[in-house]
């Protein structure tokens, strides 16, 4: 089965900033903003992003004759003053295990995550 994928942005503080989200294949999208994503990890360790970008693949295959989601993968990309990459990295396999999405998805084998500044 094929891989879907998404990608979404966020530019701005945690209140004042912006998003959109889309699925590559264009079967989807639309905008988002703070009263849509909750809480910024970034914003409340002190250091408050210019611009995320996050990719996702999800992966769907064949198991005992039905359609699962074997693995999920995160690509995070972000501009961030005053944050090295491992604090980066650190915050944002901190706030996969919060998100509750994440949680929802927990029976997911695979859910890594990607975090790059730049």
């Amino acid at each position: 089965m094929p891989t879907s994928r998404s990608n979404a942005v966020w530019e701005g503080k945690l209140k004042d900033g912006r998003g959109t989200f889309a699925a590559v294949s264009g079967a989807f999208k639309g905008p988002y903003t703070f009263k849509t994503r909750f809480e910024g990890a970034l914003e409340r360790a002190g250091t408050p992003s210019a611009k995320i970008e996050t990719a996702a693949a999800c992966t769907i295959e064949m198991v005992d004759g039905g359609p699962k989601i074997t693995k999920m993968e995160l690509t995070v990309k972000g501009v961030v003053p005053g944050v090295d990459q491992a604090t980066f990295a650190r915050i944002a396999n901190e706030t996969k295990a919060g998100c509750p999405v994440s949680r929802a998805l927990a029976g997911i084998p695979s859910v890594t995550v990607t975090a790059t500044l730049g």
